[in-house]
């Protein structure tokens, strides 16, 4: 596990991490995560590409981790842009 984080890490333009994800209360989702760095032997930091924000995630709930191509990933579009302009392709 660590291994992926860290290869995630270091070459963080081209891969993000999938994952399953356990929060404290025990409710489980899908996550697709960019990791920034371990914050000691149990957590890391990373951007939730899901919710649009920095999250700190425990290890021992992380589960079914994959490494797959950023570029695999449709980011969301940004919400400064008004409706005509996307539809436009501005």
């Amino acid at each position: 596990m660590n291994r992926l984080l860290r290869r995630a890490m270091q070459q963080a333009d081209n891969f993000v991490i999938e994952m399953d994800y356990s929060d404290s209360k025990g409710n489980q989702t899908h996550r697709v995560v960019s990791p920034i760095r371990f914050m000691g032997s149990h957590r890391f930091l990373g951007l939730c590409l899901c919710r649009e924000q920095p999250r700190q995630f425990q290890l021992s709930r992380c589960k079914n981790l994959k490494l797959i191509p950023a570029e695999d990933v449709l980011m969301p579009i940004p919400m400064s842009a008004s409706t005509n302009e996307v539809a436009m392709g501005v």
